[in-house]
């Protein structure tokens, strides 16, 4: 999809989602969370148990997103769509387009790589506030890579694969000095280089890892919150080498129907370039 058409076609979908969306008013703010780069609802860069929209139990709820993360030498724009249901089933889409900006022009490569992602999450058991046990659910995302020149280039093994991740989630009210506080640790198995943006395993390594991924969050009211995420990443490639990712982010919650996310993401290095860090912002749309 064209760059320019992507941002229309998504508030298009938004304003067609009212038509067959109900969310009930029950759920907190701000406990739907954001959207991540993958498309499953949670953080910016590491997604949670919770999942898209605020629908419960018997309800449809759903989201749109579009996202920008701006370094210097990259940038990365991801849109999407998230729908779940009774609060137990979540599935997404996402399409991820990578500018590799002053790494083309260097070596005189292709200006962009993209890839689309199907996601499934799926409740297993637990709430995310009202229960004794934390939220917990399990992830599904199939990957493929629409530009695998460059990833063959670079000794990537593949151009599409499946990838699993379970999430924990839990609010603690006035965990925090009187504040809420949000707690997510997540085991990710995967073999996807920088996302899978460069392919899937490499001439170093091609097998899966478990990656460790965790979120804190402290909600200062209902509709602000501050925290920080990590991402644990694989080393496949011998090309070169691969950074875990951070980043600091603010989340504004206005309402049940808009979230707007800005962060400080420290990337690290990325396809030979070191000292990848930038903004983030990520705006989504839910319903």
């Amino acid at each position: 999809m064209p760059r320019a058409l992507l941002p229309a076609s998504l508030l298009l979908l938004c304003s067609l989602l009212p038509a067959w969306v109900q969310a009930d008013q029950g759920r907190l703010l701000a406990t739907g969370g954001a959207t991540s780069i993958d498309g499953a609802a949670g953080g910016g860069i590491v997604p949670w148990a919770v999942l898209a929209g605020y629908g419960e139990q018997g309800e449809w709820g759903a989201t749109a997103f579009v996202t920008r993360v701006e370094t210097g030498d990259y940038r990365l724009d991801v849109g999407g769509v998230a729908a779940s249901y009774g609060n137990r089933i979540e599935l997404s889409y996402a399409r991820q387009r990578f500018d590799l900006g002053t790494l083309a022009r260097d070596l005189s490569l292709p200006n962009t790589l993209s890839q689309d992602i199907l996601g499934l999450k799926v409740r297993l058991f637990g709430d995310l506030i009202y229960d004794q046990l934390p939220q917990v659910s399990l992830g599904i995302e199939h990957k493929r890579q629409k530009d695998f020149f460059v990833p063959n280039l670079i000794g990537a093994q593949r151009d599409e694969d499946t990838e699993a991740y379970l999430a924990a989630s839990r609010l603690f009210l006035g965990g925090a000095f009187g504040y809420n506080l949000l707690v997510n640790g997540n085991l990710r198995y995967s073999r996807a280089n920088e996302q899978g943006l460069l392919g899937f395993g490499g001439d170093r390594r091609d097998r899966h890892s478990v990656l460790k991924e965790g979120s804190l969050a402290v909600l200062l009211n209902p509709r602000w919150a501050v925290g920080v995420e990590y991402r644990e990443k694989p080393d496949n490639l011998s090309f070169a080498g691969e950074s875990d990712w951070s980043d600091v982010f603010v989340g504004y919650f206005p309402n049940k129907h808009l979230a707007v996310v800005l962060a400080y993401a420290r990337l690290g290095e990325i396809a030979g370039l070191d000292n990848q860090d930038g903004a983030y912002l990520s705006i989504q749309g839910s319903f």
